[in-house]
């Protein structure tokens, strides 16, 4: 065996592990690779879970947003309604005919004049005011209509104005109001 036949061995040894070593890092490459593509697609599909979430998150919190906007929008609505309703009914109430008036104070001066002494009044009905009590007319007050009845020494008072009155009633009944109009 000559020198070259000993140099053709070893190459071809060489070759072979050569080869053998190339296959085992084909084989370990391509392994990592396909780990690395398996892990880089579940953290995609995590990810896109992750943004399919965020992106209902925010889309039910534009929708939560967007009805209490409506219903904030709904509820001034109807408060101006109700407001301009007020507003009209003190606005008729101020242009009783005179003759409702007097009834009115009539009824409200008999029923609540007892134990008190003093009386008050809009000037456009002091004088309906004095031929309807003998409690001593205190003055005149800015009203609508309706009377303040005093005690002697001033300590308790009846506020009976007509605008008063009406926004008890209102506050009082607002609820069954509301539920008539916007139903």
């Amino acid at each position: 065996m000559g020198l070259e036949a000993i140099i053709e061995e070893i190459k071809a040894k060489g070759k072979a592990e050569a080869d053998r070593i190339s296959g085992e890092t084909y084989k370990e490459v391509s392994k990592i690779i396909a780990d690395a593509q398996s892990q880089a697609e579940k953290i995609k599909t995590t990810r896109q879970e992750a943004v399919r979430k965020e992106i209902e998150r925010l889309r039910q919190q534009e929708i939560s947003s967007a009805h209490l906007e409506v219903k904030r929008a709904v509820l001034n609505a109807r408060k101006e309604i109700l407001d301009q309703v007020y507003e009209a009914s003190k606005d008729s109430i101020s242009k009783f005919p005179e003759e409702r008036n007097q009834k009115l104070l009539k009824s409200v001066i008999a029923k609540n004049e007892a134990n008190n002494t003093k009386i008050y009044s809009r000037e456009k009905d002091r004088s309906i005011v004095n031929n309807l009590t003998k409690l001593n007319y205190a003055g005149d007050i800015n009203c609508i209509g309706g009377v303040i009845i005093e005690n002697k020494d001033g300590t308790e008072y009846l506020d009976l104005r007509y605008e008063t009155i009406l926004k008890n009633a209102s506050e009082q009944s607002l609820k069954q109001v509301s539920d008539i109009l916007f139903r």
